[in-house]
């Protein structure tokens, strides 16, 4: 997964869960000119744009003093939404039974896309049932992962 740099990681975490909000994961994604560092948050109950507004504000702040992203960069906060991404093997274990959809870095079996419910997972892989078919992923080779939508 596009993830961003421990040092980036180390110092975001305890001010989100300081504000009382998990860390669901982040992205630095590089463009020409300037970086992007995205990242999701959630507590229950859902969050609002005055929490996204409190996290960024805070973040910010640390951000420019530690200088840990060089050059001109776009901070985004946001709620994890209902095709929540998913960083961690605790996260995937969390929505076993769920429906995904994961694009891998590397061909597996042939493609990078798939969808399909989640079946196990460990700190290793992922394995997904895709029309009737047990895939294993290594966690590794992730470059994305989000949850379908479910509508009731």
């Amino acid at each position: 997964m596009r993830a961003p740099s421990q040092r980036l990681q180390s110092l975001i975490e305890p001010i989100v869960q300081g504000l009382g909000y998990e860390l669901v994961g982040s992205e630095w994604l590089s463009r020409s000119g300037s970086s992007l560092v995205r990242l999701y948050i959630d507590r229950d109950g859902g969050v609002t744009i005055d929490d996204c507004e409190k996290v960024s504000h805070q973040v910010s702040g640390v951000l420019d003093v530690e200088d840990v992203v060089s050059g001109p960069y776009t901070l985004e906060v946001s709620s994890p939404g209902l095709d929540r991404p998913l960083f961690t093997p605790a996260q995937f274990a969390r929505f076993v039974g769920r429906e995904a959809k994961i694009r891998t870095f590397v061909p597996v079996d042939g493609r990078r896309n798939f969808r399909g419910t989640i079946r196990a997972t460990d700190e290793t892989i992922v394995t997904l049932n895709v029309d009737g078919t047990e895939i294993v992923l290594p966690f590794e080779q992730i470059e994305k992962a989000n949850l379908v939508p479910v509508f009731d």
